[in-house]
């Protein structure tokens, strides 16, 4: 779609405002706000002569989106200078021009008109602006400019939307990166604006997490490489009957004591909750981010917990439950249970760059010394310990319940019988074992509510450390679960590390027997890139496998290079007429069932490995994994997929979508959606079924999904058996990507193929060698 839209006959006005690589951006990040379905329209700030604005509209003219696009400009040149202006050549004035060229502009290229305000940005009025945008352009140039229509938009730019801003980061014109940094600051918003291309920034707008931070108390003078979080809330305990109350002045006296710890702090809580920080300490390395008590109803685990709390099948299981805080509090299980996700939530927005964190709870002084933290120190010791994500445990006998969450099913969950608990007071690690921690315990979480099943979330803690041996350590107290054993083992250095150290795979997989299989067309340099890639990434997609090349080209003058590149990098070149996209996927389906290979890769030549540790995809997944080849093997043989998909998020959508719903025949949407068995008369539905996943597991730090995976032709991996079913036992004479998603998502229901998703994005397209569109061909 970006390659047609930019190979459009587009007759130019002005090429020197904005290039081609810039546009191909905006493009992108404007059909990924369409592709994820999000509400509002889209507007430019400094349309100027319509060039950008063109193709916003070809985008949506492509896409068939009902969005309509709204421009803005003086139509007067630029605005007088401020001081970040000043001494850079820039003149007021400059770039001058009138509406009636940006309407000459769009009629000569046979596009629809924008609606058009001409106004400064300061002046546009209120009802000038759509009320919902999801997507914004801004291109003023001055530091006045970018901040008048940053402020215009920002409140109306939903959840998820893309706001892009022109010379970012140009030296020439520092306003820009400098209003920015201002209005977010002045919003409390975590400035995380990434410059995508050259002097193009782009901001993702996230309502959900945005946090309000007390910027004056971020500046450390500690540079420990620790930092703690937490958090507090008034739950109304006081109302409870004695033995469960304790009044919330006991938890802020005991939270007053945690403010005197040396290392960085990040602190979520509301408004009042600040006031009280402030009021009780000069500690400057203080994170604050502001959350009410009511963010906890807006998961969707708050109404299963309160549900299940109200049934007597629940409370009734042991004397005490029915007097606890779980059965008695609305906020405390969807509080206590939100601990990981704050966890995970403050990495995000950790200002001080920490190696680790860790979660504390507020009141932990109840139990535990403050001296442990402020006298002895001790947690300058913790990261010698923790080389992995870390619980503290404690040995528990049981029969019928833990923390009311039913015992035999807890032991079923665990995968062994459960005789120790995770406490849930102190827990945590490296900080890039956060992702995936909190990917694990949603799952969890999530699937034992579901069931029914609730105790605190000190179960779910127990069963990932029962479950994810290879991933986690934990350190044993004794049978009171008294804390303060923990922080005096570690002051005195004697903390034993221990793991449940069950071995997860025998590593038995035959190399050799492993096939690489890449379509090319056209472009050397495309598959010369992709190899790179690879080996950036995981040197072993390259050095461990037989390789093949199908070279679907029509220009013969590529030839000679590509056999190059195969005689360089062991590849074996298979040349074709242009078979097409899924025609070579064909052929190569068949080429391998012919093989001695056990497993095949599958890839085409525009779909680049992005070796990004830390980095995460627009859905928060990991780009990068140490060892993907070796470890995606190891899955697929411990849960004997036919396929295994790498990329969770996809250039058009992710895998959240069913997006076999939009290929199946009538008859079949009616049997398995009865409740959507209708397709929108254009374009996509907002609300198209999800994809349903059966289970989230995790191999040596690789979490992946099993479920009612879709196929596409994105990068996989496929077993031998896997492909004869897929692509042997059934075929077409002339083969499409959607009927293939149609065919394969029904023998996935029919229980005839097990498919995998990985929980990781690896791969970005990238055309970046463009072709003409009458050459494209499927099959």
């Amino acid at each position: 779609m970006v390659e047609k839209i930019l190979s459009f006959e587009n007759n130019q006005i002005d090429s020197s405002i904005i290039n081609s690589e810039q546009i191909k951006k905006l493009i992108e990040f404007l059909l990924k706000s369409i592709e994820e379905n999000l509400e509002g329209d889209v507007v430019e700030f400094g349309c100027y002569v319509g060039e950008s604005s063109k193709y916003l509209m070809k985008t949506l003219v492509e896409t068939n989106s009902n969005k309509k696009l709204f421009v803005y400009d003086s139509f007067e040149g630029l605005p007088d200078l401020s001081e970040w202006e000043k001494n850079t050549g820039w003149r007021p004035g400059t770039l001058k021009t009138s509406e009636e060229v940006l309407i000459s502009n769009f009629k000569q290229n046979n596009l629809p008109l924008p609606i058009i305000h001409k106004d400064w940005f300061k002046n546009v009025p209120e009802y000038k602006v759509p009320e919902k945008i999801s997507f914004a352009f801004l291109d003023g140039d001055f530091y006045d400019s970018i901040y008048d229509s940053f402020e215009k938009v920002y409140d109306k730019v939903q959840d998820g939307g893309y706001i892009c801003f022109h010379d970012y980061k140009r030296n020439d014109l520092p306003g820009v990166e400098a209003a920015i940094k201002d209005f977010l600051n002045k919003k409390g918003v975590v400035d995380t604006t990434e410059e995508v291309t050259s002097q193009l920034g782009v901001f993702k707008k996230t309502n959900q997490v945005s946090p309000t931070i007390n910027q004056t108390n971020i500046e450390s003078t500690d540079k420990s490489n620790i930092t703690l979080v937490t958090g507090l809330w008034d739950l109304g305990r006081s109302n409870l009957t004695e033995g469960w109350s304790r009044t919330y002045d006991h938890y802020l006296d005991k939270f007053k004591q945690l403010l005197n710890v040396s290392e960085n702090l990040i602190v979520f809580g509301d408004s009042d909750l600040r006031t009280f920080i402030s009021n009780n300490t000069t500690k400057k390395n203080i994170q604050f981010i502001e959350r009410s008590l009511s963010w906890f109803k807006e998961n969707e685990y708050y109404q299963l917990v309160q549900d299940i709390r109200k049934k007597p099948e629940w409370f009734n299981q042991v004397g005490w439950l029915s007097d606890s805080t779980q059965a008695k509090l609305e906020m405390y299980n969807p509080l206590v249970m939100s601990k990981m996700f704050l966890l995970h939530d403050a990495k995000i927005f950790d200002t001080f760059n920490s190696d680790y964190m860790y979660w504390i709870d507020a009141g932990l002084s109840n139990t535990v010394h403050p001296g442990y933290f402020t006298h002895d120190k001790v947690l300058e010791k913790l990261t010698k310990y923790t080389s992995k994500f870390s619980f503290v445990c404690f040995p528990y006998d049981a029969e019928n319940e833990i923390h009311g969450f039913n015992y035999a099913k807890l032991c079923e969950i665990a995968g062994d019988k459960v005789n120790k608990v995770a406490r849930a007071g102190f827990f945590g690690g490296p900080k890039e074992s956060l992702a995936d921690m909190n990917t694990i315990y949603y799952g969890l979480l999530l699937s034992t509510l579901r069931e029914g099943l609730m105790g605190t979330e000190e179960s779910i803690f127990t069963i990932m450390t029962y479950k994810h041996s290879d991933l986690i350590n934990y350190f044993e107290i004794n049978y009171d679960g008294l804390m303060g054993t923990f922080f005096e083992n570690l002051k005195n250095d004697k903390l034993d590390i221990k793991s449940e150290s069950k071995v997860i795979i025998e590593n038995n997989l035959d190399i050799s027997k492993v096939g690489l299989y890449v379509i090319g067309f056209n472009s050397p340099k495309q598959f010369e890139t992709l190899i790179q890639s690879m080996l950036d990434y995981d040197s072993d997609f390259i050095t461990k496998t037989k390789k093949f090349l199908l070279d679907n080209s029509t220009d013969e003058s590529t030839t000679p290079r590509y056999k190059e590149l195969c005689e360089l990098h062991g590849f074996e070149h298979i040349k074709k007429d242009n078979l097409g996209i899924c025609g070579g996927r064909q052929w190569i389906a068949e080429h391998f069932d012919n093989s001695d290979l056990d497993y095949m890769w599958f890839s085409e030549d525009d779909m680049f490995f992005q070796n990004k540790p830390g980095e995460t995809c627009r859905n928060g997944f990991n780009r990068f994994v140490p060892n993907l080849f070796k470890k995606s093997l190891q899955i697929m043989k411990k849960e004997n997929f036919d396929f295994l998909k790498i990329n969770f998020s996809e250039f058009y959508g992710d895998n959240s979508v069913q997006w076999s719903w939009y290929n199946v025949p009538q008859v079949v949407r009616e049997e398995f959606w009865p409740e959507k068995p209708k397709l929108p008369v254009q374009g996509l539905d907002p609300n198209a079924p999800k994809t349903k996943f059966n289970n989230i597991k995790v191999h040596e730090g690789l979490p992946y999904v099993d479920g009612e995976i879709y196929y596409c032709n994105w990068t996989q991996l496929v077993s031998k058996p896997g492909n004869k079913k897929m692509f042997i036992k059934t075929t077409w004479a002339s083969p499409f990507e959607n009927t293939w998603m149609s065919y394969m998502y029904q023998e996935t229901k029919s229980g005839n193929l097990n498919p995998g998703l990985l929980l990781l994005t690896p791969i970005e397209h990238n055309r970046f060698d463009h072709y003409s569109s009458s050459l494209r061909r499927e099959n």
